[in-house]
């Protein structure tokens, strides 16, 4: 005897969009260990997060020598590197991170010489 299979409509849930809004930030920052000069980008990066950014941003600090699959994956090659996958296009700083000013350009956070949060 079989079994009666009745199949019910499902409703599907709607999907949300595979990418972020304009105003969230996704910020990933490569150091080498803690020296002088990763505790001076972490602080500045940091300092840019909690000024300009708020809370639409994550900052995720990476230590080379702790996870080097990632600075592989990554293709680090100097360190201090900030790189802001979001929003895009994917953007790369190298080297001395203490220009705050200048980080805030780059976001385009700084139109007519005002930020723009």
């Amino acid at each position: 005897m079989k079994a009666n299979k009745t199949k019910r409509a499902t409703k599907a849930k709607p999907q949300r969009p595979a990418t972020r809004s304009k105003d969230e930030f996704i910020l990933r920052l490569f150091v080498a260990g803690a020296t002088d000069r990763s505790r001076q980008a972490i602080l500045h990066v940091r300092d840019l997060c909690a000024n300009g950014l708020k809370d639409r941003v994550k900052l995720e600090v990476i230590d080379i020598y702790q996870q080097p699959a990632l600075a592989r994956t990554n293709q680090i090659v100097a360190t201090p590197t900030l790189i802001i996958e979001l929003p895009k296009p994917l953007r790369r700083f190298i080297g001395n991170l203490t220009n705050i000013n200048g980080l805030f350009i780059q976001l385009d956070l700084i139109q007519k010489g005002k930020i723009v949060l």
